[in-house]
């Protein structure tokens, strides 16, 4: 009789693995081309923003190459953008502008300042709600998501400071004092995922406009968005202050309804003991990314890094796997949640909790790979 052979998995790791190399490493082997399907995606530039900040962390040239290789496929010598449709004006098709930054900082090459300059002409005729802040998208009139702060107005700082237009630093400052305004519940602290201006979505609250739930990823997106926006605006802006009081109000709320054992976060954050609920991996990885990066700026007080490193541990072990090749997954993973749209989504408990759970979603591997770089910064 032949021995059974016993096949011998590569250990997971811990919170000392180097995640940052790991996980860069597992992107260029796994998706040497980002988009298979040839689409102008945020959650792309999501994950190119996470490689970049490994790259300036080592200096490794490939994982620039690559950066430079995916977005020249979208990016022509021209400046025009493939697969880009300004006509939708769609915040989410804007985030990718942060990448194109990127390039151009590291090049000078004139196609990517010709790219910024067509998403930023975007967001110059972007709808507005009454108090100014953006549509979500032409589809979704007098809508706010918090998810949109970080798909455009991060960006939008980031063109004004890059190439001279302080004028606009007051619009920039807007969108964010604007949007947590519309969306907080006082009750809790936090921020519910939109708000319907016209109040005549099917989800929207007849009286507050807001979504039924917050979310946790669109709670992460906001608060990475109002940590990254920080850096670009000036220190003399009054808004300034406002912004970084609200990114300190909104996690400490988070922080009153993070789980206690492992220090993350549910799908439905403060809605813990509900039967279907779980710790889902790209908000929570979201939350920690900011809270490191506002830790290394100064944003934050010293008492998060207790958190975070707890956080952190707990993610590696709840999260992250490595499969024989070595390459890293990341589960737990919500694939998707919205608003109305087609499959009049009503924003209720139990769709949140009908959205598809899955792995190395880019909306969770971009966050990881961001927040991986952070925490190889911590320990150098």
């Amino acid at each position: 009789m032949t021995a059974t052979t016993t096949r011998r998995w590569a250990p997971y790791g811990d919170a000392t693995t180097d995640w940052a190399t790991l996980g860069a490493e597992t992107l260029l082997a796994r998706e040497p081309v980002i988009n298979t399907r040839d689409r102008w995606e945020y959650e792309d530039g999501l994950v190119l923003n996470g490689l970049y900040a490994i790259h300036r962390l080592t200096g490794e040239p490939r994982y620039l190459e690559y950066v430079r290789r995916n977005l020249d496929h979208f990016v022509r010598p021209d400046g025009s953008i493939h697969a880009y449709r300004y006509d939708e004006l769609n915040l989410d098709h804007v985030n990718n502008g942060k990448a194109v930054l990127d390039l151009f900082d590291e090049t000078g090459d004139e196609r990517y300042r010709k790219a910024a300059n067509l998403l930023f002409d975007q967001l110059q005729h972007q709808p507005r709600l009454e108090a100014g802040t953006f549509w979500h998208k032409k589809i979704y009139p007098y809508q706010t998501w918090l998810d949109g702060l970080y798909m455009g107005s991060v960006f939008y700082a980031r063109y004004c400071a890059t190439f001279g237009r302080e004028d606009l630093f007051d619009d920039v400052a807007l969108q964010f004092t604007t949007a947590y305004d519309l969306t907080l519940d006082p009750a809790s602290g936090l921020c519910r995922h939109a708000t319907d201006e016209s109040r005549s979505m099917p989800w929207a609250d007849p009286r507050t406009g807001w979504s039924p739930h917050v979310w946790l990823r669109a709670l992460g997106w906001f608060v990475m968005a109002m940590t990254d926006v920080l850096e670009h605006l000036p220190e003399t802006l009054p808004q300034r202050a406002t912004i970084l009081a609200n990114l300190r109000t909104l996690l400490d709320a988070l922080r009153r309804v993070v789980d206690p054992r492992t220090g993350l976060w549910y799908q439905i954050p403060d809605q813990a003991g509900r039967p279907l609920n779980y710790l889902e991996a790209s908000g929570s990885l979201m939350v920690l990314a900011a809270v490191a990066k506002g830790l290394r700026l100064g944003y934050l007080d010293a008492d998060w890094a207790g958190h975070l490193e707890h956080a952190w541990g707990s993610a590696v072990t709840e999260f992250l796997t490595l499969t024989d090749e070595g390459w890293v997954n990341v589960n737990k993973v919500c694939q998707v949640a919205g608003l109305g749209g087609a499959t009049a989504r009503d924003g209720s408990y139990a769709y949140y909790m009908s959205e598809p759970i899955v792995a190395n979603d880019h909306k969770g591997v971009g966050p990881f790979l961001l927040l991986a770089a952070e925490m190889r910064r911590r320990t150098g």
